[in-house]
């Protein structure tokens, strides 16, 4: 826009039939963010979703969303397809940053994509892409990080690397599966790629070389969801 379940079981085929049929999307109730409080385990099921806003920073051009914060960014993508933005989401502004935390379902190192970013990039009527790159870091105790290399400049090679990149085909309205890269849309990530067995946080950062102004500036996060992921019940925090 610029405008929980097995140990390393992949969550699209286990999970998508519960999350239709449960209310644990974005309007669930969420943990305030930066308040430390980890959701009540017998409040809601397992879901391969971001549970809680660690700690927003936004950027210069950032606030679009804020009213909506953090359910906006917690649950599932709310993607808008090919040839449209969602409005769904959160504006990090420039340099803004943004640090998410699984508690029931952590990342995984798995076959290929073991997770995704959603944000909101579209098709432009001459087959480019619109497209706003973060950069992605993962971190299993969320004090050391591990950054995924993310080429921002090249845009004619796709921005390899970055979030941001790809349309978000999957809707809870559409029966697209939000967990399965075939076709969920959004950007994978390979913990593989940065030499990680599992991750519970993720840290995404607007590179800084996005369209600015108003209030939407910069990459507008709309979700995160696990791929290859294990239960993190009775793990400690």
């Amino acid at each position: 826009m610029s405008p929980r379940a097995c140990p390393r079981a992949p969550w699209g085929a286990l999970l998508f039939a519960l999350l239709a049929l449960s209310a644990c999307g974005e309007d669930s109730p969420r943990p305030s963010p930066d308040s430390g409080t980890e959701p009540d385990a017998g409040a809601r099921p397992a879901d391969p979703f971001a549970d809680v806003v660690v700690s927003f920073q936004p950027g210069e051009t950032a606030g679009f969303g804020q009213d909506r914060f953090p359910d906006v960014v917690l649950g599932p993508p709310r993607g808008a397809g090919d040839s449209n933005g969602s409005l769904d989401v959160l504006s990090l502004g420039k340099g803004g940053s943004i640090v998410l935390r699984f508690t029931d379902v952590g990342v995984v190192d798995g076959p290929g994509v073991d997770f995704l970013v959603f944000e909101n990039p579209f098709l432009l009527a001459n087959g480019s892409t619109y497209a706003e790159t973060g950069e992605v870091a993962v971190s299993e105790d969320g004090v050391n990080w591990t950054t995924f290399p993310c080429a921002f400049t090249d845009a004619a090679g796709g921005y390899p690397g970055c979030a941001g990149v790809r349309p978000v085909l999957s809707d809870p309205t559409n029966g697209v599966s939000p967990t399965d890269p075939a076709v969920a849309g959004g950007d994978g990530f390979d913990l593989a790629t940065v030499g990680l067995k599992r991750a519970r946080f993720v840290r995404i950062t607007d590179t800084g070389t996005n369209k600015y102004g108003g209030t939407s500036g910069g990459f507008d996060l709309d979700a995160v969801a696990v791929v290859h992921g294990e239960s993190l019940s009775g793990t400690s925090p």
